[in-house]
């Protein structure tokens, strides 16, 4: 790992961040990220536990000062989501991330860069492993495969922990102190079509990139483009205006991350092919013209194929377009209690089909339940009146504030301290795994902060380096602060 990143200050957690980027940790393929921390403790001589899920616990004694502290859990995840650039070769289960510094940022070569949990852990790493920090009994809470399921939260040991404050450290801006968080649900919808030969058609490929993509929680209410809502907008115009015939959809990734590139292949009439590309760079010249401000680089290509494919039939086809139309995506409600958050969400964030098998996924987020309710059920029934299965799994709850928090009040006067500033109180959108651990550990006061990170879940995905001396200074400082037992 390059030198540039290892000497960057503060020096203990970057060192440790690139450590840890040198190990593959996909969503549920951490086995070699649990090893990684466990031989981690062990090398410490501290007490290392993993539960049965998988979660890894190491312990630290407080230190001769801060014994009469309570004890403090520090928490993140130790998987990554892992999302590259079309145009990028890379092999994330066995390859490390390729960083790189551009000013005050850190960056990863055309891949998603893994700070997002990534950092919290190094950090954390970087408190069992100081010998010059004063700290109360601290309980370090490695949980696993929070991007895909929270199935780490959800399985915790209810006997692991004995600590009385949670710090998270999975927030992704330096000035807010996090006090609640959305709940979410999965949702998988599927259907099996009929599929036939053509010998008379030529097929095309249609591709939609470039977008820039995003956390489908922290940058929902953002606007930006969702290359499956965008790119079946353009196919539906083509069915409505030409005889094509669809054979495959690829679109987008993980559910957690707004899709940024997705295409189809069609069979068409070879005389309409000058026409059908001319029609769809004319669909595509609107969404480029709106969305200049937030995917400024999206591009069309269209691109003849000398393979051929198994087709739909003309109604299965037309019918799945207007659903995918149909389908809520994006910001469904503001709160009504938070000013400017958002309140319930979909990402409608894959689409995937071949040889007739359908299977789109999407991401439910909401802070309130009857709402996350409404809108799964509006979704389902959508798609079920036409013969479509839906399945819902990984339901997870949100994070109720809590404005009488102990350690929430400790942190404020912290951050005031240290900064001469108010912090940013704020719940967020995004699915933290408070409200889960919570639920495993009802007295726990929690509360959720971290550095900078921008572009989460996509390839421009970045860390501030400044920032992360600032998050670095805090908490230590909020360390030393923690209340008496």
């Amino acid at each position: 790992m390059s030198n540039s990143i290892r000497n960057l200050e503060p020096k203990i957690i970057w060192n440790n961040f690139c450590k840890l980027n040198a190990v593959p940790r996909p969503s549920k393929k951490e086995e070699r990220v649990i090893k990684f921390i466990h031989d981690f403790g062990i090398s410490l001589g501290l007490e290392t536990r993993i539960d049965k899920i998988g979660n890894v616990v190491i312990v630290k004694p407080a230190t001769l000062d801060m014994k009469d502290r309570k004890t403090v859990i520090l928490q993140s995840h130790l998987d990554m989501v892992h999302e590259k650039n079309n145009d990028v070769v890379f092999d994330f289960d066995n390859s490390g991330i390729k960083m790189y510094v551009d000013n005050d940022w850190v960056r990863a070569e055309g891949t998603t860069l893994g700070a997002d949990n990534g950092l919290g852990v190094a950090t954390i790493m970087s408190v069992l492993e100081s010998d010059d920090i004063s700290h109360p009994r601290v309980e370090a809470l490695f949980t696993i495969d929070e991007e895909t399921g929270m199935t780490g939260a959800l399985q915790l040991d209810e006997n692991i922990l004995k600590g009385d404050i949670l710090l998270n450290l999975d927030t992704e801006e330096d000035d807010e102190i996090g006090i609640g968080c959305a709940g979410g649900v999965d949702i998988t919808i599927s259907n099996s079509f009929d599929i036939n030969f053509n010998e008379s058609l030529t097929f095309i490929k249609i591709t939609l990139n470039g977008l820039s993509g995003g956390h489908s929680g922290m940058e929902i209410h953002k606007n930006l483009g969702n290359s499956n809502k965008l790119l079946s907008g353009i196919v539906k115009d083509l069915n409505n205006n030409f005889p094509i015939s669809i054979a495959e959809i690829n679109g987008g990734g993980l559910r957690n991350a707004i899709p940024r590139e997705s295409s189809f292949i069609i069979g068409i009439n070879l005389s309409d092919f000058e026409n059908i590309k001319s029609h769809s760079q004319k669909l595509f010249s609107i969404i480029k013209n709106k969305c200049s401000s937030t995917d400024p680089f999206v591009k069309l290509d269209v691109v003849k194929l000398n393979e051929a494919f198994k087709v739909l039939e003309s109604e299965s086809q037309g019918n799945l377009l207007s659903l995918i139309e149909a389908c809520p995506n994006g910001v469904y409600k503001m709160s009504d209690n938070i000013a400017g958050l958002v309140e319930t969400s979909n990402n409608l964030a894959n689409i995937q089909l071949k040889q007739g098998e359908l299977m789109i996924k999407c991401l439910t987020r909401s802070s309130d339940e009857p709402s996350k309710e409404e809108l799964k059920n509006i979704i389902k029934s959508l798609f079920v009146k036409h013969n479509y299965s839906v399945k819902f799994s990984g339901d997870y709850p949100g994070w109720q504030p809590n404005m009488d928090s102990e350690i929430l009040t400790k942190l404020i006067e912290v951050y005031k301290k240290l900064n001469n500033s108010e912090p940013n109180v704020a719940a967020c959108h995004a699915g933290l795994e408070c409200g889960i651990i919570g639920s495993h550990y009802p007295k726990l006061d929690m509360i959720s902060f971290g550095p900078t990170i921008r572009g989460a879940h996509s390839p421009d995905e970045r860390a501030s380096i400044k920032s992360t001396i600032k998050f670095w200074n805090f908490l230590k400082e909020v360390l030393i602060n923690i209340p008496f037992k």
